[in-house]
């Protein structure tokens, strides 16, 4: 029985996870683990703080450890992720941790690779469609900011995730009254245009509600207020629509779209309102291709857990196959 030690690191969160797996048998989780992200100084405090805490597997039994990260990973070691207050190094894992093998990957990457997982059997069906298993699905969500991933069959009965930072590009505002916010945006920011991180994420439906009523609250705060004819609610699903929408395009994703993160999970009516199917249809040259896209809600907020675990998985397979490395 291999012992896996998974982990999705993010802005607010880290989340870890004690998985168990032998060949030919289903990933099992043992026992999960939530920390404040802010409340250390390094990730090797982190570590520190995981290990003083009930968690039941030490960092050093773990026969893989595969973390995810929020923000772009340098050659599955190094990510100094734009949203916490530290980098992770894990070029001397081994000496640093006492790690037997590892790897970095970006936190949609792990979202990419749940969608594989036993837990996407729960995930809610939103809008309707026919999977292709051919051809990629995509991941999006927002949470702290936003992320994307997108996982590609490999033609060898597998697959393959690519990350994304599409959260750190442009939103498009498309009219009148959309460009008014977006000036509204300008204004609060520092930057020279409005990132999609500052639009689709906790922070941009705070700052919706504010633009809207001149109410500054907390992203809770605003779930709270939310009803069906809530103007806040049409133009937060207007714009996650839409996200997702050039999500699906960028890669054709037939394989289906799976919205993830923690305003999605929960505040699920920002996907299941009548604007945010509208605006991820809405294509004058590709409604028809939409239109076959299923979009999927996955409200597991431990699912990039069972993501980093499955690629634990393929690596000890490969590793299997190709002897010791």
């Amino acid at each position: 029985m291999k012992k896996i030690l998974a982990a999705d690191i993010g802005g607010t969160n880290s989340r870890f996870a004690y998985f168990q797996w032998a060949d030919d048998q289903f990933l099992s989780l043992v026992e999960s683990k939530w920390l404040k992200t802010r409340e250390v100084s390094s990730f090797g405090r982190l570590l520190n703080q995981l290990q003083s805490s009930t968690f039941p597997l030490p960092v050093r039994e773990a026969d893989i450890a595969v973390f995810a990260i929020a923000g772009p990973v340098e050659q599955g070691r190094f990510s100094h992720p734009p949203y916490i207050p530290w980098e992770v190094d894990l070029s001397n894992a081994d000496q640093k941790f006492g790690l037997k093998q590892w790897e970095l990957i970006n936190d949609f990457v792990a979202q990419a690779y749940a969608c594989r997982s036993p837990i996407i059997e729960a995930a809610l069906q939103i809008i309707p469609g026919e999977v292709d298993p051919t051809m990629p699905l995509v991941v999006i969500g927002a949470g702290t900011a936003l992320g994307q991933a997108a996982l590609v069959p490999d033609c060898r009965d597998g697959y393959e995730a690519f990350p994304s930072e599409v959260g750190h590009t442009p939103f498009p505002f498309v009219s009148g009254e959309e460009f008014g916010y977006m000036n509204f945006l300008l204004r609060e920011g520092k930057d020279p245009y409005v990132l999609a991180n500052t639009v689709v994420s906790g922070k941009g439906l705070s700052l919706i509600h504010e633009y809207l009523t001149g109410e500054k609250l907390e992203p809770a705060e605003v779930a709270v207020k939310l009803r069906e004819d809530s103007e806040t609610l049409t133009w937060m699903a207007r714009f996650y629509g839409r996200a997702c929408r050039i999500a699906a395009l960028q890669v054709v994703a037939r394989g289906g779209v799976y919205v993830a993160g923690g305003v999605a999970a929960r505040t699920p009516q920002l996907v299941t309102h009548p604007s945010f199917k509208a605006e991820f249809t809405y294509s004058k040259t590709m409604e028809s291709l939409l239109n076959k896209i299923p979009v999927f809600l996955n409200v597991n907020e431990e699912s990039g857990l069972w993501g980093a675990a499955l690629r634990g998985v393929q690596r000890l397979k490969a590793k299997g196959r190709n002897g010791p490395r």
